[in-house]
């Protein structure tokens, strides 16, 4: 009996038991140390958009989209040729029309960072990140979400005011994101997941403002770790989307 007693000890003694996080801050360094060095570099695909009025249909138009990590974003409207366009690098975005540029101005857009970007910093900076981005790290809460579990960082339970992330617990993956400011209420559901190049990428979207429907977006032809020159994302001369026609 003893010897068997003595193997057990032994057995857990050696065996690694992974506690739940405590904190949002636990969960992102969880995330980060399954996914850095893992995540695909850039993803290219294809969009259709849906735009709602009051919750009401009104149009579709196919966007062509191409993320290179960190920081570097570009969405080409309707036909690949038409010069249309926004490109965000950094901090800042730059919409062209006709192959021209018509504005810049600065960007907080943090949804690529979201959906992956956040595996290419340190974890230090990352952190960082999101407490930039106005999510406290100290809450975290378990709960459902279309019937899967799931973690809630900068939240308490039953509570939809705050700025909030929802993670798939098994994959990590953003399901939904509650965002408020200035009197408004963003939020966005992220479905359809499908594995790719070391990580994941959502194919199905849905985006509210103050609880209203504003568009709907459906990808295809995700493709992973693609040729993307960093031209492509250089707003100082435009560039047509040249991976449109790019084979895996």
């Amino acid at each position: 009996m003893t010897g068997w007693l003595l193997i057990i000890l032994s057995l857990l003694q050696t065996s690694s038991f992974k506690q739940d996080p405590q904190t949002g801050e636990e969960l992102i360094r969880d995330m980060y140390h399954r996914y850095a060095g893992h995540w695909y570099q850039n993803l290219t695909f294809n969009q259709t958009t849906d735009f709602y009025r009051n919750d009401s249909f009104r149009a579709s138009q196919i966007w062509y989209e191409a993320i290179a990590f960190r920081g570097r974003f570009r969405i080409d409207f309707g036909s690949p040729d038409s010069g249309n366009a926004v490109i965000f690098r950094g901090d800042s975005v730059y919409n062209f029309r006709g192959g021209r540029i018509q504005s810049v101005r600065p960007s907080d857009e943090h949804l690529t960072f979201l959906l992956g970007g956040m595996y290419f910093d340190s974890l230090d900076e990352t952190i960082r990140q999101f407490h930039k981005f106005g999510y406290d790290l100290g809450k975290l809460h378990a709960d459902r979400w279309k019937g899967k579990a799931v973690w809630v960082v900068g939240a308490e339970k039953g509570n939809l005011e705050s700025n909030q992330l929802w993670f798939d617990r098994e994959h990590f993956f953003l399901v939904r994101m509650l965002d408020q400011h200035a009197g408004r209420k963003e939020e966005g559901l992220f479905d359809e997941h499908i594995p790719v190049g070391g990580g994941w990428t959502e194919t199905q979207v849905h985006f509210y403002i103050n609880g209203k429907l504003v568009q709907v977006e459906q990808y295809h032809d995700c493709r992973p770790n693609v040729p993307l020159p960093d031209e492509l994302f250089d707003p100082k001369e435009f560039h047509k989307p040249s991976w449109i026609s790019q084979k895996p």
